[in-house]
């Protein structure tokens, strides 16, 4: 193994001159541990298994990938055509330098979408799901139905950067700066619960512009703090 980076929500490992690309999808985990040790999930759920050799430890590590949603190989030389899709990757070296601007353009080229699918949209920027999503339009006062030409894309992307930054290394994604379960998020997956700030009611429903695309998602928002003002 000599190398292992991600890109948006893919997952690149480098072995001699080939690369495993993998993708969680919706239900996919990774485990990592002791080679002997019980595995965590099911063996017929696992669709890669790697066995490491050296530190920390004498025994070899087994890692395992379950229930991944995606999962090839190919030549390391294959991997600009690989990415070449995705949009600048939130999380990468070279976001303030290029990433930002061109993340920027791409959102802004389409100004009558929903700010919501163009978050979405990984041909924008690479990395953003649907609890990012929902609760980056939170913090940013918008509703995900809201066009792009009315919001400020400038705050948002900005949000989504420090947002995603600060959960880069936590086990537990967190938006509220309160770790307890059932606390770590203002919108997502809380459908019919007072809003965090407000007390309003949240409420959800699903947001899709283009069928092709595969961006049809639940939606979640706080009435009161993210007011939506459809055109007649």
């Amino acid at each position: 193994m000599e190398r292992v980076w991600p890109y948006g929500k893919h997952l690149f490992m480098q072995i001699g001159e080939e690369i495993l690309h993998t993708h969680l999808k919706m239900e996919g985990t990774w485990a990592v541990h002791l080679k002997g040790d019980r595995w965590t999930k099911p063996a017929h759920t696992a669709r890669v298994q790697l066995l490491l050799d050296g530190t920390p430890h004498e025994d070899p590590i087994e890692v395992v990938g379950f229930s991944l949603g995606f999962v090839r190989i190919f030549p390391t030389s294959h991997y600009p055509d690989v990415i070449a899709h995705l949009g600048p990757d939130v999380l990468g070296d070279d976001w303030e330098s290029t990433g930002y601007n061109e993340a920027r353009r791409r959102i802004l080229s389409a100004p009558d979408r929903a700010i919501g699918l163009a978050l979405l949209d990984q041909r924008n920027l690479a990395g953003i799901g649907n609890e990012y999503r929902a609760e980056i339009c939170f913090l940013c006062g918008v509703h995900p139905a809201t066009p792009v030409r009315d919001t400020d894309v400038d705050r948002i992307l900005t949000v989504a950067r420090r947002l995603m930054w600060a959960n880069r290394l936590s086990p537990v994604r967190v938006t509220t700066g309160i770790k307890r379960p059932g606390e770590t998020t203002y919108v997502f997956g809380r459908n019919h619960r007072p809003c965090r700030r407000c007390g309003t009611r949240i409420l959800q429903s699903t947001l899709v512009d283009d069928p092709s695309v595969e961006l049809e998602r639940i939606i979640w928002w706080c009435p009161h703090c993210q007011p939506f003002y459809p055109e007649p």
